[in-house]
């Protein structure tokens, strides 16, 4: 048995985030729903509980709150933003709605010593998302920091090892956020650092073996890093006549990117079997503009075409990750749905019911699933390489997407890359592309009016793409590459750059 983290879901969106903090720190965390019976956290591995962020007023009615005699267990506890608002109304303090809104980046300053807090320095950036605030914490309670709106930003009840922070030590933009989820785990709750991607391949590798048997796996191979990494687990874990890798070309894909993954694949030693459904995706969404309905058009159609080499007894495999089960549906808690993905179309929830889908990184995030793939000697270029959807271009056309349309977006979006990897900042950027808005801007070429597309860029840089900022190019890039664009590419006659984060926005536009 592991020592264990074990992390309440309240509903927040970023609730998984605390869980890979955690894990960072090489402590394995679980998570589970809010209202978890409390057997499940006596376990003996059970080291400590978090409370999650969340939607909810705590003091309103039906508002989600942990079983009775959580805070008798005797185990370590800290409450995140509505984690926070729990543990001061349900000991005896006060929350009510806040006069000020606190949203993104704020300083904490600490008021007091405490080990929560200990090797951060007196003053911290952290990220705050909240409209209510305690106004009184319960009694035994000190405060340990404050911010500008929240007198009560962080309190502690060290006796009792119970602690509240009004802010998302989770978030990326925390800066310390992590040391203080490791303060909390490692020192604080006194769990050993037990948890490795070497473990979790040897952990999985069991799993797969034991639930597939000698039976048949139809793996969904996009080549992109998640599909990839799960493949090659495949390959460590099964003989190879037991694993059909199905590459679907659904003619959404970037410029010369069918070509490149079966080189790729190849160089891996991973035989693929390609389909090509180009006219069946095409089809599909002839006339669509609505971004869920081509999300779900196009995870019907890629369903359809790998349901195809299903048997009867077979397994389906897909590299889900964390975030595209976060955004799809909820996992844990009362968490809001943001948007649909392909690998959560209905045909695969109804594999999920049959038990005839394997997802070993589901509970993983895009750079745990790159540390993986560097412990199964996947080469660099593989692991680095940036996110592309499942839907493809197909949800990166903001509007009806034409042939037309996404050859002008294929060309824009290699102009993009080859710059950007021309100026060495490949590595530096966690996702950049082209998206192509089919409202039309006037623009002038060779003296003459033009109606055309317009083009946006989008780079952001993140650790676990559930936050995300945007990248700072110095204007000259920029310059250069919407010049190369709107000169290059026909039918184009502005190009934008988003500067918007991840929230408010989503990282993609559709």
């Amino acid at each position: 048995m592991k020592d264990t983290v074990i992390i309440l879901d309240f509903g927040s969106q970023v609730t998984q985030l605390i869980a890979r903090r955690v894990r960072a720190a090489h402590v394995f965390a679980e998570i589970r729903p809010y209202n978890v019976a409390l057997e499940e956290l006596r376990r003996p591995e059970v080291r400590g509980v978090i409370f999650s962020g969340g939607p909810s007023a705590v003091y309103a009615k039906g508002a989600p709150l942990p079983r009775p005699g959580v805070f008798d267990l005797g185990k370590p506890i800290l409450g995140i933003c509505y984690g926070l608002q729990v543990i001061a109304r349900q000991l005896g303090g006060h929350v009510q709605r806040g006069e000020n809104r606190e949203y993104g980046k704020m300083i904490l300053a600490r008021a007091k010593e405490s080990p929560l807090f200990s090797g951060i320095p007196a003053k911290q950036t952290v990220w705050m998302s909240h409209g209510d605030v305690v106004t009184r914490p319960p009694d035994n309670f000190q405060v340990i920091g404050t911010s500008d709106n929240s007198p009560y930003a962080a309190i502690a009840d060290e006796q009792r090892k119970i602690y509240g922070v009004q802010f998302h030590p989770e978030v990326w933009h925390s800066e310390y956020g992590a040391k203080i989820l490791q303060n909390f785990a490692k020192n604080i709750c006194g769990a050993g650092q037990e948890w490795t991607m070497r473990h979790f391949i040897k952990e999985e590798t069991e799993k797969i073996r034991l639930e597939v048997g000698k039976r048949q796996v139809v793996h969904a191979l996009s080549g992109g890093v998640d599909s990839t990494v799960l493949a090659l687990m495949l390959k460590h874990a099964l003989p190879a006549r037991q694993v059909k890798n199905i590459f679907v070309d659904h003619g959404l894909l970037r410029q010369g990117e069918a070509e490149q993954v079966l080189r790729d694949m190849k160089k891996l030693g991973l035989t693929v079997r390609k389909i090509h459904a180009t006219r069946e995706f095409l089809s599909a969404l002839e006339g669509v503009s609505d971004p869920e309905t081509k999300r779900k058009r196009i995870g019907k159609e890629f369903v359809e075409a790998l349901m195809k080499r299903v048997g009867a007894r077979d397994f389906l495999s897909q590299g889900t990750l964390y975030p595209d089960v976060i955004e799809s549906v909820s996992v844990h808690g009362p968490s809001a749905t943001i948007k649909t993905h392909h690998n959560r179309a209905p045909e695969i929830l109804e594999l999920l019911k049959e038990g005839r889908v394997i997802e070993p990184l589901k509970e993983l995030f895009k750079d745990e699933v790159r540390e993986l793939g560097k412990e199964l000697g996947m080469p660099e270029e593989i692991v680095w390489r940036h996110p592309f959807p499942g839907p493809g271009l197909g949800i990166r056309i903001l509007g009806e997407v034409t042939p037309e349309r996404l050859d002008i977006l294929r060309q824009a979006d290699a102009i993009f890359i080859e710059e950007i990897r021309r100026a060495k900042l490949y590595r530096e950027i966690a996702q950049a592309f082209a998206a192509l808005d089919t409202s039309r801007a006037v623009g002038v070429k060779g003296d003459e009016r033009e109606l055309g597309y317009m083009i946006l860029l989008r780079a952001v840089t993140t650790q676990d793409f559930m936050t995300a900022d945007w990248y700072r190019f110095e204007p000259d890039f920029l310059a250069r590459v919407a010049n190369r664009i709107v000169n290059e590419v026909r039918g184009v006659t502005r190009v934008l750059y988003d500067i918007t984060q991840k929230p408010p926005a989503t990282i993609c536009y559709m």
